[in-house]
Formats: structure tokens, sequence, C-alpha cells
């Protein structure tokens, strides 16, 4: 991908849901939420403290994290729908 985020943004890719509930009823889209889970894409050098030294991003390509419903800015590169987000918004890595 020809896209790197700036300072300590990220750029993920939404990882949908399940299509079916436990109990095996079909989900429709237009009655699912969007997925609050991602693999992250790409990752910037990361932030800068006052003194200009550099704070390395704690996430790296190819991690699974947790974010807010509305966290993020959805943008459409090379055809795929994508969210570049602060660090800072991820909650956390899976696994």
């Amino acid at each position: 991908m020809a896209f790197t985020p700036l300072h300590d943004r990220v750029l993920v890719r939404r990882i949908e849901g399940e299509d079916k509930t436990k109990g095996g009823l079909i989900i429709p889209d237009t009655a699912k939420e969007k997925p609050a889970e991602g693999e992250i894409i790409a990752v910037g050098a990361g932030a800068r403290k006052d003194s200009g030294e550099l704070i390395a991003p704690s996430v790296k390509v190819g991690d699974r994290v947790l974010f807010g419903k509305w966290s993020g800015t959805e943008v459409t590169l090379e055809g795929k729908e994508l969210l570049i987000m602060k660090e800072s918004d991820i909650m956390g890595t899976i696994g």
C-alpha cells in the first residue's frame, strides 16, 4: 500500500463480524453494527514529546485491535474501506 500515516496515526482495516447469531438467526446488512475490531495495515513513526524525542508506537502492522465505535476517519484507498485513527483511539490488542 502506498499510504503511510504520519505521527501517531494508524491505518486500520475493519474485521467484519458474524452474519449469524449464536442461535442461528441471519443478521441482515441493514441491522449490523460496524465492527469495532480491526487489523493494523500501516503505522506512523510515532508521536513526539515536547523535548522533540520520538515516542515509538506500541502497535505494529498485523496487530488485531479493538477501538471505539466512532473512532477514526473512514477513507477509501485502492478500493478498500479503511480507517485512519490516532493510536490513542485504540483500546487494546487481541491475542
